[in-house]
């Protein structure tokens, strides 16, 4: 039986409110950490380099009541600095999961930087916060998780959680860079893997094992896994799509899938489980990408991107 969820439309347009300075447009991959009295939502977004007119991404936040029907705040600057000249997060962070330990807040990042052959390269990185997620400073200049012989390009989009005293990391891992031909640059695949640690920093990988099944074929590309407990059962949510001509084609684009898990280890995949679908003509019917899921006040919620990538801001939708 599909899950039931109340869907709240969007939420957040970053272009009804002022931005921080280099963050220009997109709310991309939204992640929440949740407060007394509020809830702080972290979102990538782009700007334009002025010297060379090229993307990079920044993390910036909003604070909404927890109805979710306000907006109290946007920040008046990015939540991390960019990344130094030449490391792996030089052209930006997207996304960021944020988690909390004690009295700090752990950041999660997923740095980029471009390359010459291909597009792109990424890695994770670890960052902390000391005045409750207003701020981030990385704890090293270099990845957390990066390339290896079994994952040799493309680590990124973690989330992270504790359970049974020990860090929980879903995250993906490329597989390949395919030239799938008309005209167009290389394009990637990645699949999403699993990793443990016993302090949020070093990490006992599961190199190279897929943990969910493609539901196309074997060049489907799986993206930002999330997992929550709803009824005694973890449940993962995730978005996926064709690895090509998957820009402008909504047929071949993001949309979200659903797997289920009795141990964290072993999933099944079942995306009409999941119940996350829009109807034609919204502002996400020919995209659903970049899903968060997490609870608020004993409600499960997951946020959300609609189309064009995030361009418009994200949704939310509360299980029923």
């Amino acid at each position: 039986m599909a899950m039931q969820w109340a869907r709240r439309g969007r939420i957040f347009d970053p272009r009804e409110h002022h931005m921080p300075v280099g963050c220009g447009e997109f709310a991309q991959s939204p992640q929440a950490l949740v407060f007394d009295d509020f809830v702080r939502i972290y979102f990538s977004t782009r700007a334009r380099d002025p010297v060379n007119g090229k993307w990079a991404s920044h993390v910036a936040y909003v604070d909404m009541d927890k109805d979710f029907s306000h907006v109290l705040r946007v920040s008046d600057r990015p939540a991390i600095s960019p990344g130094g000249l030449g490391c792996f997060d030089e052209h930006g962070i997207f996304p960021m999961n944020v988690v909390r330990d004690g009295e700090r807040v752990l950041g999660y990042t997923c740095g980029w930087s471009r390359r010459v052959s291909v597009s792109v390269e990424t890695a994770i990185g670890l960052a902390e916060s000391r005045d409750g997620g207003a701020t981030f400073e990385r704890t090293a200049p270099g990845p957390l998780l990066g390339p290896t012989p079994q994952e040799p390009f493309l680590v990124g989009d973690p989330f992270v959680m504790r359970e049974g005293g020990r860090f929980h990391m879903w995250y993906i891992f490329g597989t390949a860079w395919k030239d799938f031909g008309r005209g167009e640059a290389p394009d990637r695949v990645y699949k999403i893997g699993h990793a443990t640690s016993p302090d949020g920093v070093e990490w006992e990988r599961e190199e190279g094992r897929q943990v969910v099944a493609d539901r196309l074929h074997a060049d489907e590309s799986q993206a930002l896994p999330t997992v929550v407990s709803v009824g005694g059962r973890w449940h993962m949510f995730f978005c996926y799509r064709e690895s090509s001509d998957f820009r402008r084609n909504a047929a071949r684009g993001y949309r979200l899938g659903h797997a289920w898990s009795d141990d964290l280890a072993t999933w099944t995949r079942d995306d009409a489980r999941g119940g996350l679908e829009a109807p034609s003509g919204e502002w996400d019917a020919d995209m659903m990408c970049y899903p968060h899921a997490f609870v608020c006040d004993g409600r499960v919620c997951v946020l959300y991107n609609g189309n064009e990538f995030g361009r418009h801001g994200f949704g939310l939708a509360v299980l029923q």
